[in-house]
């Protein structure tokens, strides 16, 4: 089992969670391979909505890996984005900047916002168990809850 944060603006986070679906990297499929079924993924979202400048800065979503099919999804003629199907949780947005100096992929703490600059990172099993509580109020590896 691994642990994936995808970074998007929240309104595309939450069109991926009302669809049940994550994309990646503006739809490629190579990020999306790297993950396996039972894989979890949370995502962050630096920005509100992609075309505006608000501010977000927080964990928005989480979900587990389901399926093992990375697939292409016309969203519009001339865009077709990969997809990979994900069993979201309902869950509360957590701000990052309480958790910043806990969490250990954020290595420079002054220039944090670094750590997204790819679009998709592996990140350790205590990291994402830190941002769960956060979302979730418990830890949906342990309990089964997942």
């Amino acid at each position: 089992m691994r642990y994936w944060i995808g970074v998007a603006s929240k309104d595309h986070v939450s069109r991926g969670v009302d669809g049940g679906f994550c994309q990646l990297c503006h739809g490629k499929a190579q990020p999306l391979k790297r993950m396996a079924s039972g894989d979890w993924i949370i995502y962050y979202s630096p920005k509100e909505r992609f075309e505006d400048t608000l501010l977000c800065q927080a964990f928005t979503a989480i979900g587990e890996v389901a399926g093992d099919a990375v697939y292409p999804f016309e969203m519009f003629p001339g865009f077709v984005p990969f997809r990979r199907d994900i069993r979201f949780l309902p869950a509360q947005a957590a701000a990052i900047r309480p958790l910043l100096e806990q969490l250990s992929f954020i290595r420079d703490k002054k220039h944090w916002g670094y750590a997204f600059r790819f679009g998709h990172l592996e990140i350790t099993e205590a990291d994402f168990r830190l941002i769960a509580e956060r979302m979730l109020g418990y830890d949906p590896v342990v309990s089964g809850r997942g």
